[in-house]
């Protein structure tokens, strides 16, 4: 069975592509959210297994609502997904992380990185 994946980005065109390439790779996108706020919301909703997640967002940021989803659903996986890569952001999120890839290398590190957590919760 397929890990089922959150993913958590303000930007709809980032959540589009994203869901367009794991349909590709036969992932199973369970549904998306646009900030951290929403993400809790839906974890508790769809219980997912890997929640993606970008770190700079309205509403709520990715860091808090990473803390929080640890929190409610600590059996979920959580993946940071950012443009954001310096060493402060990797420090930060290390505590509530199972991987993390910047946006800017999505196209060969988001799937190893995918696979690699989802072999985690079987």
């Amino acid at each position: 069975m397929p890990a089922r994946i959150l993913i958590v980005d303000d930007h709809a065109i980032v959540r589009t592509t994203v869901g367009e390439l794991l349909d590709y790779y036969s992932m199973q996108l369970c549904g998306e959210a646009r900030d951290g706020k929403e993400a809790i919301d839906k974890v508790i909703e769809l219980k997912p297994d890997i929640v993606l997640m970008d770190i700079n967002m309205p509403v709520m940021n990715g860091t808090q609502a990473a803390y929080e989803i640890r929190q409610i659903a600590p059996a979920t996986k959580i993946v940071f997904f950012t443009v954001h890569d310096g060493p402060e952001i990797m420090t930060r999120t290390r505590a509530f992380a199972h991987g993390f890839v910047s946006k800017w290398t999505a196209g060969t590190e988001l799937i190893p990185t995918l696979n690699r957590v989802a072999k985690m919760h079987n």
